[in-house]
């Protein structure tokens, strides 16, 4: 009877209500859909193709939001980037589907999503973080390298795939393999912090 009460004064924790969890959900999409964008500008220069870190963001994306939200968030980046909004590393368009690297930013998609499918509920532990993230490193890979091919082959009609696969694709995954573990990091860190607080 006393539990009852104390809910009634507001003592014990109240389980927010299912609007508000969706509005928070929606705010941490939009957070993720602007850090998508800026790390679209951060460039490293590296030989053929920069580095940026939206590799980091996609999968920290699906290893902080789910599955769903976190794909939805890197879906949602993609959409106003299509659209025409300048939020790719080159600019934005429909005309950016023909672009080689176009098929990447559609695998950020899938890394959030696989990141966070393979990350599960409950509390997460940097091993279970690691895997998450070379699932969704791989998952971007997975889609990248067949659009480049095809781009490359297809599109542009240009000779020399095998080289061109080697130099504008396999000599970037060590890089990006160790941004995906950074990744990890950041999110079972993130995610301890945010268990204490609560």
């Amino acid at each position: 009877m006393s539990d009852i009460n104390d809910k009634k004064q507001g003592i014990l924790p109240v389980k927010p209500p299912p609007r508000a969890r969706i509005a928070v959900r929606l705010a941490e999409c939009a957070l993720f859909v602007v850090l998508m964008i800026v790390s679209a500008f951060i460039r490293i220069p590296f030989p053929f193709v920069p580095l940026t870190f939206q590799t980091v963001v996609a999968i920290l994306a699906g290893l902080l939001l789910g599955p769903a939200w976190g794909a939805a968030s890197v879906a949602v980046y993609v959409f106003i980037g299509l659209l025409g909004l300048p939020v790719f590393t080159s600019g934005g368009g429909f005309a950016y589907v023909f672009q080689l690297t176009f098929g990447y930013i559609i695998g950020f998609v899938a890394a959030a999503f696989a990141a966070g499918l393979v990350r599960g509920r409950g509390r997460l532990t940097l091993r279970r973080a690691v895997i998450a993230a070379a699932v969704g490193f791989a998952a971007n890979y997975l889609i990248g390298m067949p659009y480049f091919a095809l781009i490359w082959k297809y599109y542009m009609q240009m000779n020399g795939l095998g080289s061109a696969m080697i130099y504008y694709n396999l000599i970037y995954m060590p890089k990006d393999l160790i941004l995906s573990v950074l990744a990890a990091v950041l999110a079972e860190r993130v995610c301890n912090v945010l268990s204490r607080r609560r």
